[in-house]
C-alpha cells in the first residue's frame, strides 16, 4: 500500500486529492505548510489564503477522511527563498513568479522531504497537471493537465526527476 503525504490548503482541489488518494486505498495523512503570518506581510489577517480558517477547513476535511492532519511551520523557508527572492527579482527589473519558487523549493522541496523523512512514499496535491514515466528511458516527464483550462504544470516546470518521481497529482486527468 502506498504511503501518501497529500498537501492540503483547506480549498476544495486538495480537499479531492485527498479524498481520491483515500479512496485508492493507500494510507494517507494530510498537512497544510504554515508559510506566513499575515500580519508581517501587510495583509489583514482575513482577506488571504492560509489563513486560520483555511487551515481548518483543512483540518476538518482530513477529520472527516479519516486521516491524520499536521501543519508544518515552513514560514522561514518562505521568507528566504520565497518572498526575498520576489523582492530581489522585481528590482532587477524581472517579473518574477513566486509560484514557481514556493513549489520548488518547499512543496516539492521541504514539504516532499518531510514526508519521505516521516516513511511516506509520496506527496500528492491538487494541482491540475500529470506525471508520465518512459521505461525506456527511465525519466519522469511532467504533462499538462487533461482540463486545459485549469492545468498548472507551468508552475511545476521546475520539479527534478526525483521530486517527480515522487508526486501524485490526482486531479490531473480530470476536468473541473
Amino acid at each position: 500500500m502506498d504511503k501518501v503525504l497529500i498537501a492540503m490548503s483547506g480549498g476544495v482541489d486538495s480537499s479531492v486529492a485527498a479524498f481520491l488518494m483515500k479512496e485508492q486505498g493507500c494510507e494517507c495523512i494530510g498537512a497544510t505548510m504554515k508559510l506566513f503570518h499575515n500580519e508581517d506581510i501587510g495583509v489583514s489577517r482575513t482577506k488571504t489564503c492560509c489563513s486560520l480558517e483555511d487551515v481548518e477547513d483543512a483540518r476538518l476535511v482530513a477529520l472527516r477522511l479519516g486521516i491524520p492532519y499536521y501543519v508544518f511551520n515552513f514560514s522561514d523557508d518562505f521568507k528566504g527563498q520565497v518572498i526575498d527572492r520576489f523582492i530581489s527579482s522585481y528590482e532587477r527589473g524581472a517579473t518574477p513568479n513566486p509560484c514557481i519558487d514556493c513549489n520548488r523549493c518547499l512543496k516539492f522541496g521541504a514539504l516532499l522531504e518531510r514526508a519521505l523523512v516521516l516513511g511516506y512514499d509520496y506527496l500528492a496535491t491538487g494541482h491540475y497537471a500529470r506525471v508520465g514515466y518512459d521505461p525506456e528511458t527511465g525519466l519522469y516527464r511532467l504533462l499538462r493537465g487533461r482540463d486545459r483550462r485549469k492545468d498548472q504544470s507551468y508552475v511545476l516546470a521546475t520539479l527534478t526527476q526525483e521530486q517527480l518521481s515522487h508526486s501524485l497529482f490526482p486531479l490531473g486527468g480530470l476536468s473541473k
